[in-house]
């Protein structure tokens, strides 16, 4: 027996029947459809909760330090003479070594820093290259006085403007056979020469160079 409805006051047609659990099937999966998405906007908000979480906090790590000795040794095989290789002790490290140009010169140039305060130094060797390199790299200051240093003896330049010349107001410089080598910086005299000694072998090798 057909079962009377309330606001109809008499039992449902069939069509009515059949309208009836349609519309009550759609809201069933419009409320399912509406959890679901619920439900996956819930999960997607802890995925990114534990992304964020788990990313490190802090400084980020510095990159490796440049190789200088594996650099030096490819650029040497590639030149057939030797290619600079300083050392300057502890407390300093390199942060960049690379050939790079300056007045049409390509220099090996390597950059180093001391850990934890201000100041850098540079070492680099012009290929091919002669006192009018040393000018261009330093704005045209000339020396005006030399030192010895472990037997080789360097012209010493200081730049009255260090400003032009990129902060540099100290630098050595000393041809080596086909090259010049150029010592240059911000760091005191005493570091310039440390550097310097630590490249006096490879120099004289340069300078055996027919």
């Amino acid at each position: 027996m057909a079962r009377v409805v309330a606001h109809l006051g008499r039992p449902e047609t069939p069509q009515e029947t059949a309208d009836r659990k349609a519309e009550s099937s759609r809201r069933y999966r419009s409320s399912k459809t509406f959890r679901n998405l619920i439900a996956a906007l819930l999960v997607t908000v802890a995925v990114v909760f534990v992304v964020v979480a788990g990313v490190p906090r802090g400084e980020p790590t510095p990159p490796p330090a440049p190789d200088v000795p594996a650099l030096a040794a490819g650029i040497e095989a590639d030149l057939g003479r030797p290619v600079l290789s300083p050392s300057l002790g502890d407390g300093w490290r390199v942060n960049q070594a690379t050939i790079e140009g300056v007045g049409g010169t390509e220099a090996w140039t390597m950059v180093y820093v001391r850990s934890g305060e201000s100041g850098f130094l540079r070492v680099a060797q012009g290929f091919d290259a002669d006192e009018n390199w040393v000018g261009q790299v330093l704005d045209g200051t000339r020396s005006a006085e030399t030192v010895d240093i472990d037997g080789i003896t360097w012209n010493v330049y200081r730049p009255a403007n260090p400003s032009g010349t990129g902060n540099i107001d100290y630098a050595l410089a000393t041809p080596a056979g086909p090259d010049y080598v150029l010592v240059y910086g911000d760091a005191a005299p005493e570091t310039a020469a440390l550097a310097a000694a630590s490249v006096t072998s490879q120099i004289e090798q340069l300078r055996e160079v027919p």
